[in-house]
């Protein structure tokens, strides 16, 4: 084979040398190695990227965000001061709408400091300009383990369905892991490993699986670190992303590239790799480290507690043109619609709080 990318050559020598990679290896290379991975690369959002998120649709996404946090400051009690942390920030545009939106809460502003949890050198460039008029101190850390102690209250918009998920295939004998491997005409294939997996606590529907069933996993410590710190520290989090809200077989992981689903074992570090959330796995990782949670509810119920129709009517009435206004409508429709471009139901939010705090707001 002639002109193998660099770190698909990467990934097929590892294989030569060791047998074959670990789904969640593989897709932890394609998305972040250091010199070669795609969000390490590339600014993937928007028209001319790979994919739009809700921040980029309309600024009342960012906006009710940003009311969401000024609220779960006040429950609080309005601490002095409290660290607003954002995973996965894309270009910065979520923040800067909810930044904006938030100045209806006196004194949130003046208590919080900004940490963006961010590994692409691209993107956080992209993220110092968006919000380089923003009169908060801000810093960048590479891992949430590296934001500094005290009461928080993170957001993480399409931050967990990026994160590597493992997979293992059911066969007679058990769950054998699923791996990438090179097969005999010299493709990446995917490959169920020779020997079963240990026994795990698998959740009952899993162990229940008829055979070839494909199940995923993720072992990223950060949900553990997440729950750890609004434990201990104080404060909230809410998590936007798509995904189901019940533990469940089936393989979800994809690949997408310009707007299109693309072969997730073609061209690695050329294309967008993600995996649903399992919200039930993610609260059951949070809570063991004393932390409460609360939903999955649908995006769309979660917005509209929130007020969106009634923001978007009130940008309506300001909108200098029909185009403007039609252009509104349509964003509600995306954000909060279903069928085939609708984010309304599969995209779920999910809040986990320290257990003196209550529910967090929209989650009554």
């Amino acid at each position: 084979m002639t002109d193998i990318p660099p770190l698909e050559a990467e990934i097929r020598r590892r294989i030569a040398a060791a047998g074959p990679m670990p789904v969640s290896e593989f897709m932890a290379l394609a998305l972040t190695d250091r010199r070669h991975g795609y969000y390490v690369t590339r600014d993937p959002i928007g028209a001319r990227g790979d994919f739009i998120t809700a921040p980029e649709i309309s600024q009342m996404f960012g906006e009710l965000i940003g009311l969401w946090m000024a609220a779960t400051w006040n429950r609080m009690g309005e601490p002095a001061s409290v660290r607003l942390i954002e995973l996965g920030p894309g270009r910065g545009t979520m923040m800067a709408d909810a930044l904006r939106a938030a100045k209806v809460m006196p004194g949130f502003r003046e208590a919080a400091m900004l940490h963006l949890v961010e590994v692409s050198p691209l993107l956080q460039a992209q993220q110092q300009q968006t919000l380089a008029q923003v009169p908060l101190p801000m810093s960048w850390h590479s891992a949430l383990s590296g934001v500094p102690a005290g009461p928080a209250i993170v957001v993480a918009n399409e931050f967990f369905d990026a994160l590597p998920v493992s997979q293992a295939v059911k066969r007679a004998d058990g769950w054998h892991e699923r791996r990438v491997a090179i097969s005999a005409d010299g493709a990446l294939v995917f490959a169920p490993a020779a020997e079963p997996l240990a026994p795990m606590p698998w959740p009952q529907a899993v162990r229940d699986a008829p055979e070839d069933s494909i199940f995923e996993w993720r072992s990223d410590p950060i949900a553990l670190e997440l729950g750890r710190r609004i434990a201990r520290e104080g404060g909230a989090a809410l998590v936007v992303d798509y995904g189901h809200a019940k533990s469940a077989i089936g393989e979800t992981l994809q690949a997408v590239g310009s707007h299109a689903y693309a072969d997730v074992l073609r061209a690695p570090g050329s294309v967008d790799l993600t995996a649903h959330v399992d919200f039930e796995a993610l609260a059951r990782d949070i809570e063991a480290m004393g932390a409460k949670a609360f939903g999955p509810i649908a995006q769309a119920e979660f917005l509209q507690r929130l007020g969106i129709e009634t923001r978007a009517q009130r940008l309506k009435a300001k909108a200098a043109t029909p185009a403007a206004a039609a252009a509104i409508d349509s964003a509600i429709a995306r954000l909060i619609g279903e069928g085939e471009r609708g984010m309304g139901a599969l995209f779920k939010a999910a809040a986990y709080a320290h257990p003196n705090l209550g529910r967090p707001p929209a989650f009554e």
